[in-house]
């Protein structure tokens, strides 16, 4: 949706209805098998360079006194330069992963129906095919575009941080929630905030991924930067063009984010870490 030529689709039902005429239903999971496994491997450096980088500001200072007790607490803005840099940190792992998931994006454009009919056959063929012709730095294509897009990490975290702030104001009274609960309603909500700033850079990232589509990879070797995909982007589409496939991704994104965070805020207070939050 966001990186075919305008026109194509309409919307996210269009691109459904569309794909699943043509190409049949499970192509709606083509690609799915780089994120599957990779996506492990990004979280896992995503949310453990997070608590290190929390560690870090907060032995360095940056804290502010909690309500009531007193004991020392990172800033919202710590919280949001932590995710800023965990995020960028995760960028290294993330964009090989990104870029084979059709290479997020070379997989999912193909639409012949058939397998034999298509220039890549799984992910395997094609990071192969890249490596071939680019070499391994090629598989780090769109770096720049990764790393502006992980760099919004900073509103995720920061926003999860505020709202279960806010939501720790209801112990006592009738609206009382349980922290698992408030980990869910945050992280869901926070994942709001990270898409709505992360959108434009993702639009972006795809593109400089998925270059040179639609034309057959690899037919133009001389990839555009993050500049020059901006300028083509705002001159194909305008400014919403920036802004395609945010609907998708606001939908998903609560389930989604809400769930990983119940469950990494849950196992960090199981295992006994270091408390970075209060």
């Amino acid at each position: 949706m966001q990186c075919s030529p305008s026109g194509t689709y309409r919307g996210a039902i269009d691109t459904l209805t569309k794909t699943i005429r043509n190409e049949g239903f499970l192509a709606l999971y083509k690609g799915a098998t780089p994120p599957a496994i990779g996506w492990a491997g990004i979280d896992s450096v995503l949310l453990g360079s997070l608590h290190n980088y929390r560690l870090f500001l907060l032995q360095h200072g940056m804290t502010e006194p909690t309500p009531q007790s007193g004991v020392p607490r990172l800033t919202l803005l710590g919280h949001g330069i932590a995710g800023l840099f965990a995020g960028l940190t995760s960028a290294i792992v993330a964009t090989p992963v990104e870029l084979l998931k059709g290479m997020f994006l070379k997989l999912q454009l193909q639409s012949q129906k058939l397998v034999r009919d298509r220039q890549f056959k799984s992910p395997v063929d094609c990071a192969r095919q890249v490596i071939r012709v680019e070499g391994i730095t090629g598989m780090w294509s769109g770096l720049t575009g990764s790393l502006a897009f992980r760099s919004n990490f900073f509103w995720m975290f920061l926003s999860f941080e505020a709202l279960m702030r806010v939501l720790s104001q209801t112990q006592g009274s009738r609206f009382e929630i349980s922290t698992g609960a408030a980990n869910f309603i945050s992280g869901g909500l926070g994942s709001f905030a990270f898409w709505i700033m992360a959108i434009p850079a993702d639009n972006v990232k795809n593109r400089m991924m998925s270059h040179p589509y639609p034309l057959p990879y690899p037919s133009k070797p001389n990839k555009p930067g993050f500049s020059a995909t901006v300028r083509n982007i705002y001159a194909q589409q305008g400014f919403g063009g920036f802004f395609r496939g945010l609907g998708p991704c606001l939908v998903r994104a609560f389930p989604t984010n809400a769930c990983a965070f119940f469950v990494y805020e849950g196992l960090m207070r199981v295992l006994g870490a270091e408390k970075t939050r209060h």
